[in-house]
């Protein structure tokens, strides 16, 4: 079973820096493209930034110059640093990639569960 794992989130001051990581795990053949979004409330899920397999990276316009994706593949990990930090991006964040399972060699989205970060003084 292909499961993503999001950790790092929690309350930062404005300006502060915060971290996320998210871990794929099970039976998986390949990992592609990984992405990070976020929900605020009352909004929808938008992409925040995603990375393929290569290291290309996009950022959305609202975080470029503060936030950085970068991925691990021998970990089967995506990373998402933030800093500067504002209260606008209090969301819940969810970890997102393409994977292909073992068991059906066929390319799936998966989600992670989420992780919260509130930006408040």
């Amino acid at each position: 079973q292909v499961q993503l794992v999001e950790s790092g989130g929690g309350l930062v001051q404005p300006g502060g820096s915060l971290g996320l990581s998210c871990a794929a795990s099970g039976n998986i053949f390949s990992l592609n493209t990984m992405a990070w979004y976020r929900q605020a409330p009352g909004k929808q899920r938008v992409l925040v930034a995603s990375i393929n397999r290569g290291g290309t990276s996009t950022l959305d316009y609202s975080v470029k110059g503060r936030f950085t994706i970068s991925r691990d593949n021998a970990k089967k990990s995506v990373y998402l640093q933030m800093s500067s930090l504002k209260p606008e991006d209090t969301a819940v964040y969810y970890c997102n990639a393409d994977i292909v399972a073992t068991a059906t060699l066929r390319s799936s989205t998966y989600w992670g569960q989420g992780t919260e970060v509130t930006v408040s003084s």
